[in-house]
């Protein structure tokens, strides 16, 4: 295994990760067992150590109660005792198995110890709430996290889905209550998909110095430019990458990433990835495989230098 030297610090925090945050939203649904082992091989291999999970991976297939990615990632980290090597992040608030959505105090010490449970480990590196839960107030949801932090069940603290108002808000009650608060946003962002971060939520990320994890980097597939534009998508992620193929402007953008691609003599994939790292918005965006080559792949976008041209084509409306 080679050690990335190219790694960033996420936010004010001392937590240092690969500039690829792999997504472990595929592991026991379109990656089973073994592909989910060789898709996390691989990417240690190749010098990464930022997972991404959560317990509601991944509820929605028949015969699942979630937790099923949680469980595979701990039995690898297990069999190949490199758990001290890898920063883990997971979720709670969308609904694991047996606890429900929502950001109580009970859901969130419930939701820690069975992830814990399942990843095998002591403390998770990042516990991120998984979605905001505007019924539950948030001196409540911030008091619990900040026992577990307290408790050394967790590290650092983050949030995901929230909007500028909100995120604020939860920062606020966190500094005058004296709790630990969130370090760290995961948001909805990609080259196809940029109205929600880039505005309010990017500046109050950039004014409090949080670190910024984005999803989903590849539009679902849609960036990969695996998907005919004149067809409909056919796939388990087909729903999600949709919406794009429906959208002329999304269709033109993707075009912008192909003539990008050609010029450097790679893949589509590879450069909508290194848009992100050429962006100061963003930490470290988050990329799901399911296989090792896909793995291989997704990691050579982080040597892909775009120069002015190809960053102006692609940052284009």
């Amino acid at each position: 295994m080679k050690t990335d030297t190219r790694m960033r610090r996420l936010g004010g925090t001392d937590l240092e990760v690969s500039p690829l945050n792999l997504g472990g939203n595929p592991f026991g649904w379109t990656a089973d067992r073994d592909a989910t082992f060789a898709v996390l091989d691989a990417y240690r291999a190749a010098g990464g150590n930022f997972l991404d999970t959560a317990d509601v991976y991944n509820k929605w297939v028949p015969g699942h109660v979630g937790g099923e990615s949680e469980t595979l990632i701990g039995e690898w980290l297990a069999s190949r005792r490199c758990r001290d090597a890898f920063i883990v992040a997971t979720k709670v608030g969308m609904g694991g198995p047996d606890i429900g959505k929502g950001l109580t105090n009970d859901q969130i010490a419930r939701g820690c110890d069975a992830s814990l449970r399942r990843l095998g480990i002591e403390r998770i590196d990042l516990y991120y709430a998984h979605e905001d839960d505007p019924a539950t107030p948030l001196t409540e949801t911030m008091t619990a996290f900040d026992t577990l932090v307290r408790a050394g069940k967790v590290r650092w603290l983050g949030g995901s889905n929230y909007t500028a108002p909100r995120l604020k808000e939860a920062l606020d009650v966190s500094q005058e209550h004296g709790l630990a608060g969130y370090a760290v946003l995961q948001t909805r962002y990609n080259l196809v998909a940029r109205e929600d971060y880039e505005g309010a939520l990017a500046g109050l990320c950039t004014k409090r110095g949080l670190g910024v994890c984005t999803f989903p980097a590849l539009a679902s597939g849609f960036l990969t430019g695996k998907y005919p534009t004149d067809q409909k998508a056919i796939g388990p992620r087909a729903g999600n990458a949709q919406r794009y193929l429906d959208d002329p402007m999304a269709i033109a953008r993707l075009e912008r990433v192909r003539a990008v691609a050609n010029k450097h003599g790679a893949t589509p994939a590879q450069v909508a990835i290194a848009w992100q790292f050429h962006n100061p918005l963003v930490t470290a965006p988050i990329a799901s495989a399911t296989s090792a080559a896909q793995v291989k792949e997704l990691m050579a976008s982080i040597d892909l230098e775009l120069d002015a041209d190809d960053l102006q084509l692609l940052n284009r409306s």
